[in-house]
């Protein structure tokens, strides 16, 4: 029972990056053309297709690791796949951050603290 805190985050941070890579998949163009527009003026306006792909990969990463961990935690109480989908989640995050400061979008910026928060939480409960 000690563990629902730690299970709640990683199903949290699962639904999340699970619709934003979804998003991102299907909606790949549109995307594109408004993280090319976003990053125009950035040293990534040549590399938005890779760098949405990195992110894409990270996602889809970050997502299975948190459900896995998930059931590790409700089965064997291990922590493993839930400490590796919280650290994921943190590098994501922080992928996005960069790229947030890089275009100057302080408002985008600063929403992408607030998921941080929870994550590094996570990091630290399941270490």
């Amino acid at each position: 029972m000690n563990n629902v805190a730690s299970i709640l985050i990683l199903v949290f941070f699962g639904i999340t990056f699970l619709q934003s890579s979804y998003e991102k998949l299907f909606y790949w163009e549109d995307n594109v053309n408004w993280l090319k527009e976003h990053f125009a003026k950035t040293r990534l306006k040549n590399h938005v297709k890779l760098a949405l792909a990195n992110l894409v990969v990270m996602e889809l990463i970050s997502t299975v690791l948190c459900f896995v961990g998930c059931i590790e935690l409700m089965v064997s109480n291990g922590r493993l796949f839930g400490f590796y989908g919280a650290v994921f989640s943190a590098i994501t995050l922080l992928m996005m951050l960069f790229g947030q400061r890089l275009a100057k979008d302080y408002d985008g910026a600063r929403t992408i603290v607030i998921y941080f928060i929870p994550a590094v939480m996570a990091v630290y409960w399941l270490n």
